[in-house]
């Protein structure tokens, strides 16, 4: 059995993470239509189901990962933050029936999709060519996803309140501008839209530097390396 492994870990690991890549999307997908139709996520019996079934093959997912790694504590260290976002918190409220606020219920249905997002941003990482590539293209899975989930979250909030945003594209625009700090003439009214605007700004201010970071290193690579094929 080892000796198999072995020879097909590769293509093992490649699996996991094309079937965590398909369920992250599967669960942004059915969160992105119940939000936009305004449906409630705790009575939405198909919801609550297939995201506890994607909170379980996370779970399952970290624990196989674990059994391959050659350095298990590392791996444990590295990625013990996605073993607790994989928890299905959601399911948990229900069964033993704890009383949370509204507004903590309603951030915690998109913990999966930071789960989700994480996801997608190691699978992008994963089939990038060079560890330059992995790095920009994980920041920008990361960036987009942060982008739109706050988004979401702006426009299923604000919609009903607030006059300045009467499609979904007003709450794109807003939350595209609100992380790039350029300024939007949006504002929230809520206290959820005020949250995530804090939170994208915040985010935005912290990851568009590291592009920077990141175009400055390719570049010095590339001229680099044309100095040596020159010189040689």
């Amino acid at each position: 059995m080892n000796s198999f492994i072995d020879r097909h870990k590769r293509r093992i690991y490649t699996v996991l993470n094309w079937t965590i890549l398909t369920l992250s999307v599967g669960l942004i997908a059915y969160i992105s239509v119940d939000a936009l139709r305004g449906v409630e996520f705790l009575s939405d019996s198909g919801y609550m189901h297939f995201q506890f079934v994607v909170c379980v093959a996370f779970i399952v997912d970290f624990f196989f990962e674990l059994y391959l790694a050659d350095r298990k504590w590392r791996y444990v260290g590295r990625r013990i933050a996605f073993l607790l976002l994989s928890i299905p918190y959601l399911n948990i409220v229900g069964w033993f029936g704890i009383g949370l606020p509204a507004d903590v219920l309603y951030f915690a249905r998109f913990i999966p999709l930071a789960r989700g997002a994480l996801a997608l941003s190691i699978v992008v990482g994963y089939v990038s060519e060079n560890r330059l590539t992995n790095i920009f293209a994980s920041y920008t899975v990361v960036l987009i996803a942060i982008v739109y989930f706050g988004s979401l979250i702006f426009f299923e909030r604000e919609h009903t309140v607030n006059p300045l945003v009467s499609d979904y594209m007003s709450a794109l625009w807003w939350a595209c501008s609100d992380a790039t700090t350029t300024g939007c003439d949006i504002y929230p009214v809520t206290p959820a839209g005020k949250v995530v605007s804090a939170v994208l700004a915040v985010m935005g201010m912290v990851m568009f530097p590291l592009f920077t970071v990141v175009i400055t290193s390719a570049v010095r690579s590339r001229i680099a390396g044309t100095g040596k094929k020159q010189t040689s």
